[in-house]
């Protein structure tokens, strides 16, 4: 059970430029997260041996093209920004263009269910959709909590706002207003 437990998440892996499923030292914050995603849709959604060497192969092709429609939107979100900045260029047709490109997205999240359902059953295909966005939401809690978050001012400096902080540091320092 064990070995197969294993395969099961070693194919789930996608394949890096190279044909390894390892990435070097630059990739390997990105292949621990994506091992941790494996692992933790695996156990959420209860997938079995069976379902999950189904499943895998049509998850990896679906982000694949999720990620080229986010390259799409992310380009054509910059065109748009760019546009608008500059105050130059056809904005109509710039902001044309990055709505296709959202809803396209959008889009393939509806498509989806159907390749899904081809493999899992309609619950497992919910705990997925679920289990992704808990996933992202439990990643997005670990960068607040690697020191990303500002620091805020002892609750006895509270609603002193920004000066009124600064001086209490000041003073606190040995320094005088």
């Amino acid at each position: 059970m064990l070995a197969s437990s294993i395969a099961v998440l070693l194919s789930a892996q996608p394949q890096n430029r190279h044909g390894s499923g390892a990435g070097g030292h630059a990739n390997s914050g990105i292949e621990k997260i994506r091992a941790e995603r494996v692992a933790f849709i695996t156990s959420e959604v209860g997938l079995t041996a069976e379902e999950a060497q189904a499943f895998w192969p049509v998850y990896n092709r679906i982000e694949e093209q999720q990620k080229e429609l986010m390259k799409a939107e992310r380009s054509a979100y910059i065109a748009l920004s760019k546009a608008l900045a500059d105050g130059q260029g056809d904005v109509q047709k710039l902001l044309d263009a990055y709505i296709k490109a959202k809803a396209a997205n959008v889009n393939l999240h509806v498509a989806n269910v159907k390749d899904y359902s081809k493999v899992l059953p309609t619950e497992k295909v919910a705990r997925l959709f679920t289990c992704e966005e808990k996933f992202r939401r439990q990643q997005i809690g670990r960068l607040g909590s690697h020191g990303k978050q500002p620091q805020r001012a002892p609750i006895s400096q509270k609603g002193k706002g920004r000066q009124g902080r600064q001086d209490a540091a000041d003073k606190g320092a040995g320094g005088k207003q």
